[in-house]
């Protein structure tokens, strides 16, 4: 059965933590205290090292937030100027180029329904 990473540091800590209060002056599996944390203390410093990372994650994702909001509010606003440009306006090549419909090419809307009868 495989334990999860938090389940392995919980077990970890609960076997220094015991072997430090209870028994600090045995071996056991031919280590010492001291030997047992020098090979436990790389697997307790990836962890840490892998909070430090998320932590650094999640603050990227909130600066990116943040300025994706302002660089989208500018990008709208460059999109009006393209649509106000007596010279570009919204059947321009460039308003196209940024990712809009021309103004000619938008369909109506309009759909006339046939009536014809069902065949037999």
């Amino acid at each position: 059965m495989a334990t999860s990473p938090k389940e392995t540091e919980e077990k970890l800590n609960r076997m220094l933590q015991a072997w430090q209060t209870l028994a600090s002056d045995k071996n056991f599996g031919g280590m010492t205290l001291t030997q047992f944390r020098a090979v436990v203390q790389p697997a307790l410093d990836a962890r840490d090292t892998v909070a430090d990372l998320e932590d650094k994650l999640a603050q990227a994702i909130a600066a990116r937030e943040t300025a994706d909001a302002a660089a989208l509010t500018k990008a709208q606003l460059a999109v009006n100027g393209v649509l106000a440009d007596p010279t570009e306006g919204p059947d321009s090549a460039l308003y196209e180029a940024f990712g809009y419909t021309r103004k000619t090419d938008r369909k109506s809307g309009l759909t006339r329904k046939r009536n014809t009868p069902p065949k037999p």
